[in-house]
């Protein structure tokens, strides 16, 4: 785990030993590992809201524990669904291969966005989520993952927010992506992702129909606690807790 998020955990830690009895409950206890058919080894974590689920795609090398600190502190009371890349390349766990730094497998993705697709699909069944409202928060290889979900997968993703994101690929036939959202976080020193990049990724969304805010910070390719603030402001922004 990097110093960033083990940074974003203790924030989280401090944050759950003022929760409610609610909150709480939402805790170790109550998460847990499972499967469902397309196989992705995953943690739900039920919330109290109704309008919004979180699906947290972590980086390479991560699990589906990393991010789950995060999405506590994004979306306080969301549900959160969160599954681990089902790809190893030496021993670390990602969403799809790539065939070097930056150049992706492309087949493999459109392939593992189909499947993941299909996951969010079946776990909401499961789970008794609505599928309409779901926000992708991920980071890295997540955050491409995500965006290629969005490209190819519109019906998926309410909204996604993209953590060091590049452009994972770019479709002959665009999608409808009217009435979604994303935010792309991005660092000028990140050594990974090329400074064009979250602006042609940018660039093809709004083609696409997407809302899109680009939110550049003087760092590199991990997270800081300004995207935590930029993050969480732009889903208050997007989408709001309803009020009853």
């Amino acid at each position: 785990m990097s110093s960033a998020h083990r940074r974003l955990a203790r924030g989280a830690a401090a944050s759950r030993a003022g929760a409610s009895h609610l909150e709480v409950a939402r805790g170790n206890a109550r998460r847990h590992a499972a499967r469902v058919a397309t196989e992705f080894i995953h943690r739900w974590l039920p919330g109290a809201r109704a309008d919004l689920t979180l699906l947290l795609l972590h980086g390479t090398g991560g699990n589906e524990d990393d991010l789950v600190p995060l999405g506590e502190m994004l979306a306080p009371g969301a549900p959160v669904l969160s599954p681990r890349g089902p790809v190893l390349e030496n021993g670390m766990p990602r969403f799809f291969r790539r065939l070097a730094e930056g150049v992706f497998d492309v087949p493999d993705l459109i392939a593992r966005s189909g499947d993941l697709a299909a996951f969010v699909g079946e776990a909401a069944k499961r789970y008794g989520f609505g599928t309409s409202r779901v926000v992708a928060v991920g980071f890295s290889n997540g955050a491409n993952v995500a965006a290629s979900v969005m490209l190819l997968h519109p019906e998926v993703l309410a909204g996604a927010v993209l953590l060091r994101a590049m452009v994972p690929l770019s479709p002959t036939k665009r999608p409808d992506l009217s009435g979604r959202a994303a935010l792309i976080a991005s660092g000028r020193r990140d050594p990974i992702v090329p400074l064009r990049q979250p602006e042609e990724l940018a660039a093809l969304l709004r083609e696409a129909g997407a809302d899109v805010e680009v939110a550049w910070s003087d760092t590199g390719h991990e997270l800081t606690p300004g995207d935590l603030q930029i993050s969480r402001a732009w889903l208050e922004k997007h989408f709001p807790p309803t009020v009853r």
